[in-house]
């Protein structure tokens, strides 16, 4: 049996809180890495989700850490998972795809494209007075040499 945890490094993009509003995450250095996939870990609804208020979470990359370098990912970028126009590749929405409802969820995505740098953006539509915690990690692995600290970092 293999060690995963001396094969992979964990990075925050998006810190675990109650969000009631749209952020960009820290961008995840993806160097000396082969693989990298994206986690988004939700806890229970604060606000209801719905058609109408909704957050929608995008996946962008980059060559850079300067923001406005950043573009959003497409479908040739990533793996098990299929993105939308925007970079979005889920939508918090109360719908069975999207539901974190009361006991709270994840949803992960691969990332294939081959920039540098990657980060997790979070966009929200409507009114989200009491919020829904929301955290977004960035999972390196395949180091290209050697094992790495478990350790997980603030990009």
């Amino acid at each position: 049996m293999q060690d995963l945890s001396n094969n992979i490094s964990i990075s925050n993009s998006i810190i675990a809180a109650t969000k009631t509003a749209g952020a960009n995450g820290t961008a995840v250095d993806l160097q000396g890495f082969e693989e990298a996939t994206a986690i988004v870990d939700v806890g229970a609804e604060g606000d209801v989700l719905s058609g109408s208020t909704y957050f929608e979470v995008s996946l962008q990359h980059s060559d850079t850490t300067t923001s406005g370098d950043f573009v959003n990912c497409t479908q040739s970028d990533i793996v098990n998972g299929t993105i939308a126009s925007g970079g979005i590749w889920l939508k918090l929405d109360g719908t069975t795809d999207g539901d974190p409802d009361t006991t709270g969820g994840q949803w992960q995505i691969g990332y294939v494209g081959g920039k540098r740098y990657v980060r997790l953006v979070l966009a929200k539509t409507g009114t989200h007075s009491t919020g829904t915690i929301i955290s977004g990690n960035i999972i390196k692995s395949r180091p290209r040499s050697g094992a790495v600290s478990n350790v997980i970092h603030n990009a």
